[in-house]
């Protein structure tokens, strides 16, 4: 039985398994994406959520925590001045898992793109009723000629020039 077993094996040993993670967290830290299996996607971004979360704390313990599985210096740098700041005010959902369509081609696997997510979450508020909404009013534009424009000043509002019309006799 499977009880409260996590994570996926992926035909891989125990040792293979966290350096293919260590490896696909610093690509994906360092290039913002990443394109791979969806059963790695899936996997690999609780790993990097976890990332930002100790990014997020900023403190010497997150540090020594995310070099533990970050390997490269530079990767473990941004992670923590850019990223860290970037995502502080979000509550976690640091990462998208987005299908690609089609198969790999050479063994079918199903292909999906691993992301940061951009910007700052909006938090949630509840939906008022929908009220019945008033007929919208279109705006007459008047359009103004080069003339009456030139001669218009602050203080005045264009004035148009009578037409002369012509008395049948």
């Amino acid at each position: 039985m499977r009880h409260q077993v996590r994570g996926r094996k992926l035909n891989r040993s125990t040792s293979h398994r966290k350096a293919m993670f260590r490896n696909m967290v610093t690509d994906l830290l360092r290039h913002e994406r990443i394109t791979t299996t969806t059963a790695k996607a899936k996997e690999c971004r609780s790993l990097a959520d976890r990332m930002i979360t100790y990014a997020k704390a900023g403190d010497l313990n997150s540090r020594r925590m995310a070099a533990k599985t970050l390997r490269d210096p530079k990767v473990l740098q941004k992670l923590f001045a850019e990223l860290g700041p970037r995502y502080a005010d979000r509550p976690g959902g640091y990462t998208r898992v987005l299908k690609i369509e089609g198969m790999r081609h050479g063994d079918n696997a199903e292909m999906s793109v691993l992301e940061l997510v951009e910007g700052v979450v909006k938090p949630k508020t509840k939906k008022a009723k929908p009220v019945a909404a008033e007929p919208e009013v279109e705006e007459v534009v008047e359009e103004t000629t080069e003339e009456t424009a030139e001669t218009a000043t602050e203080d005045e509002a264009p004035v148009e020039e009578p037409t002369e019309e012509k008395k049948d006799d």
